[in-house]
């Protein structure tokens, strides 16, 4: 499945030696590069508008990851947590002979772009996360810490997705007869309602979730049986084992030397990545929405938003810094929601 591209944006396949990986890059070749890694049923077209919007002295690069896109199908080993996806990034960072690099990561990218810099700090020289992930992945976790709810951290993993939403994904759903259909989760879970994008990006923003690949060594990946509550945890392979905390620790990146500056951008609406997601099995059950949840001492909603304030706060008492900026009225999406404050700030960093 081929994805549109905006004007001014160059779309190619590049051979690395671990994988064929389709980039789109704009701006001079000779400028200095900012690799931008988008989030999970996504790609990298999700990046265009702002790559587009870069000083001209940079070159925007946006690999479509492992899994996504129009990028090579190869199977996620998730017992390496996010570590497939960067020793991609740096087969490619280094196929292209780029270097030292500026990186930009929203929500699983936020991750990504953290592992890489934990990988090979040195060669990193600014990061910016959109809406990241917790450093201590999805689900199963209970405090700042990090800590896990249970031994097996069962409530995350491939089985934490929804079924319906997996199967109307697969099947290339584009309607919207049901609130599980991929445009309509985009709409009322990527954006803070009632932003949508324009009618032909909306399209275009569907056909890259629908080219995500589905099936247990993709999008979301196999799953184990649990006697704790939900009743299921991690497998061994795909996308949302690999951000499973069982596997995912990014909390090591508070140590990192030297330290890149870092910019967090995030919304005050985010329904994804929040002390209280609606993707979390346990705020569902602190609903009533999945039944026997064993109550908030035992399992309370993940404190993703306090989990990555505690790891960048260590990263600052470290030696590091880093900037906090959260935009109003929106959600999951800040470079697309609220496009002219995210790029002031994305460049404002990128020259600092």
């Amino acid at each position: 499945m081929t994805i549109p591209a905006l004007p001014g944006i160059t779309v190619q396949t590049v051979e690395t030696p671990r994988i064929r990986i389709c980039v789109r890059s704009s701006g001079p070749v000779d400028g200095t590069p900012v690799i931008f890694v988008h989030g999970n049923v996504s790609s990298g077209v999700f990046w265009e508008e702002t790559m587009l919007a870069l000083p001209a002295t940079y070159r925007a690069i946006a690999p479509d990851l492992r899994g996504y896109g129009d990028t090579e199908a190869l199977q996620i080993d998730a017992t390496r947590g996010l570590r497939d996806w960067s020793d991609d990034l740096r087969a490619l960072i280094e196929t292209l002979g780029l270097g030292r690099v500026h990186l930009v990561g929203w929500s699983l990218g936020g991750g990504i772009v953290m592992q890489y810099a934990i990988d090979h700090p040195a060669d990193v020289a600014s990061i910016t996360l959109s809406a990241p992930m917790s450093p201590y992945g999805f689900g199963a976790t209970k405090d700042p810490a990090g800590t896990p709810t249970n031994p097996d951290f069962a409530g995350s993993g491939g089985g934490a997705a929804n079924p319906e939403f997996v199967q109307r994904l697969a099947q290339g759903d584009r309607g919207t007869d049901s609130p599980n259909s991929p445009r309509n989760v985009m709409n009322a879970f990527y954006f803070r309602p009632p932003f949508r994008p324009a009618l032909e990006r909306e399209e275009v923003f569907v056909t890259s979730m629908l080219a995500t690949r589905t099936g247990e060594g993709f999008y979301p990946g196999d799953m184990t049986v649990s006697e704790h509550w939900p009743g299921i945890a991690p497998g061994k392979s795909g996308v949302n084992n690999a951000f499973s905390p069982k596997y995912c620790n990014l909390s090591g990146f508070a140590d990192i030397d030297p330290k890149p500056p870092v910019l967090w951008v995030r919304g005050d609406s985010d329904q994804i990545i929040s002390d209280a997601s609606l993707f979390d099995f346990a705020t569902l059950g602190q609903l009533g929405l999945v039944p026997g949840w064993p109550g908030a001492e035992v399992c309370p909603p993940q404190p993703m938003i306090a989990q990555i304030r505690a790891v960048l706060d260590a990263y600052a008492a470290h030696g590091g810094r880093y900037a906090e900026h959260v935009l109003s009225e929106c959600g999951h999406s800040p470079h697309i929601e609220k496009p002219e404050e995210f790029r002031g700030l994305l460049a404002a960093h990128l020259e600092g």
